[in-house]
């Protein structure tokens, strides 16, 4: 199979902004983005994906989107940063992958 280059954009923030974050991501013209339970230690102290559902909205999420343009990921990854992380915990990074059906991304 032929694989194509495409670039991956990782967002570690708080459940509660999932949805603002998301909209970011839609309106910059991804097509689509995953989002999965996260937790771990960082400056802001430890995050745990045990916690009860009463409290889910205070939890963290790893949001990844593949997008075929470095540009488009780019702008996602600075939008994300600016617009957030100075009143949220996250982090957000870029990783080049390799994708089997580009018409998707």
């Amino acid at each position: 199979m032929t694989h194509y280059k495409a670039t991956k954009v990782v967002i570690v923030t708080e459940n509660l902004i999932l949805a603002k974050v998301a909209s970011l991501i839609e309106s910059a013209g991804a097509t689509g983005y995953t989002v999965t339970p996260a937790g771990g230690k960082g400056s802001r102290g430890v995050r745990s994906t045990g916690r009860a559902a009463v409290v889910d909205e205070f939890g963290n999420v790893k949001i990844e989107v593949i997008t075929g343009n470095k540009e488009t990921a780019n702008r996602i990854a600075d939008e994300v940063a600016e617009r957030f992380f100075d009143n949220y915990s996250g982090i957000t990074y870029l990783e080049e992958v390799e994708i089997l059906r580009p018409h998707k991304f």
